[in-house]
């Protein structure tokens, strides 16, 4: 078992923000999967979408995942909202779900000084009813595949970090 954390949950709720901030009070690396994707990919996640899809998406997730098994030691990982689904998820890491209502991750996206980016660089976030939809069904997937979850509905980002590393201790 590798000794990386790995934070699922769902678009918007703040994986890479809590990942950088444990990181920093860890002292050890952030990686940001959707970074490394767009990398390999040599273009944008919304671009994967529009030109390949999203079957072909979830084949460079898999990709990714297997060689965050292979190669990632010692790091917290935050994963895109549908890489829970990659089948060796839990050889990758200790798994923490960051759970929050749709309402709050919207509000909480809609907030920040960079609104219009952050929603245009989810695509399946431009229809809201459906997105809620996805939310909702992921939710319970969510919680089933994680080894801790962590409701950060009202609640400082310290309050997060602090919550995670109690966890992790145990």
């Amino acid at each position: 078992m590798k000794n990386n954390i790995v934070l699922i949950g769902f678009m918007g709720v703040g994986k890479g923000t809590v990942a950088r901030a444990l990181a920093r009070e860890l002292d050890i690396f952030s990686i940001d999967c959707d970074d490394l994707i767009e990398s390999f990919a040599n273009r944008k996640i919304s671009k994967i979408f529009a030109d390949d899809g999203e079957t072909k998406f979830r084949e460079i997730e898999k990709k990714l995942a297997n060689f965050l098994q292979n190669s990632v030691s010692g790091a917290i990982i935050s994963t895109g909202g549908g890489f829970y689904k990659v089948p060796n998820l839990k050889d990758i890491g200790v798994i923490i779900y960051l759970k929050s209502d749709f309402d709050s991750i919207i509000k909480r996206i809609k907030k920040s000084p960079n609104a219009k980016k952050k929603l245009a660089k989810r695509p399946l976030l431009k229809n809201l009813k459906k997105a809620k939809i996805l939310h909702n069904q992921r939710d319970a997937e969510y919680e089933k595949v994680a080894d801790f979850t962590v409701d950060v509905r009202k609640k400082s980002l310290q309050e997060i970090v602090e919550e995670i590393q109690n966890l992790i201790k145990e």
